[in-house]
């Protein structure tokens, strides 16, 4: 008789779920200060949009809220770094940006510049999307300009864009777009876009470091 024991079954361990991958923290940049402006009823459209975005958190920096000088300076007064502290930490936390900007003759406003020529590190190695509204042009030509603005800086402009070209007949007095669909999925394919660049950069300088 053969009194071999049969091979035991190897117990087959259960698989160990993958970490939750954490957020991308985006900063939402509302570019404009101007009296009277329509970038407010434009970015409650777009955090409407982000709202049901689980795979980003959200910050909002308003360059209406700010009062920086146009005089840059290496050391700042103490009211110039009281300023800076409302906007320099949310950028420096940010690992991706939407900026949400008008077109003024045929740019972008000059209070959005000034945000970003008082940083620059905060900029670098990440990915910036764009959203856009304006006249005839839907505010693109500010957008063209920026990209070559943000390349100095070393952050990197998705290619895909939001642009409401005479924006305001897109929305109806309670701030609610007329017809959601289309710009809705234009913003998804910004915003896929810019996940994947934050989430590819994130991973990378874990390994190294930007610059190294």
């Amino acid at each position: 008789m053969n009194t071999t024991a049969a091979p035991s079954a190897t117990p087959v361990s259960a698989p160990v779920p993958a970490p939750a991958e954490a957020p991308v923290r985006v900063a939402v940049i509302i570019g404009s200060n101007r009296e009277g402006r329509f970038g407010p009823v434009v970015a409650d459209w777009l955090m409407s949009l982000l709202g049901e975005r689980p795979d980003f958190a959200v910050d909002v920096i308003d360059a209406a809220d700010t009062d920086l000088p146009t005089a840059l300076s290496y050391d700042p007064s103490a009211e110039v770094r009281a300023e800076l502290a409302k906007v320099t930490p949310k950028l420096a936390a940010a690992e991706a940006f939407v900026v949400l900007t008008p077109e003024y003759n045929h740019s972008y406003p000059a209070s959005l510049k000034n945000v970003i020529d008082w940083h620059h590190a905060e900029w670098q190695a990440k990915p910036v999307g764009f959203v856009s509204y304006g006249g005839i042009s839907g505010g693109l030509r500010a957008v063209e300009h920026l990209r070559t603005v943000f390349a100095e800086l070393h952050a990197v402009t998705v290619r895909d864009t939001v642009s409401f070209a005479d924006a305001g007949s897109h929305f109806d007095a309670s701030g609610t777009h007329r017809a959601p669909e289309a710009p809705a999925a234009a913003a998804k394919s910004m915003l896929d876009q810019l996940a994947w660049w934050a989430k590819a950069l994130r991973e990378a300088k874990e390994v190294r470091p930007y610059g190294s």
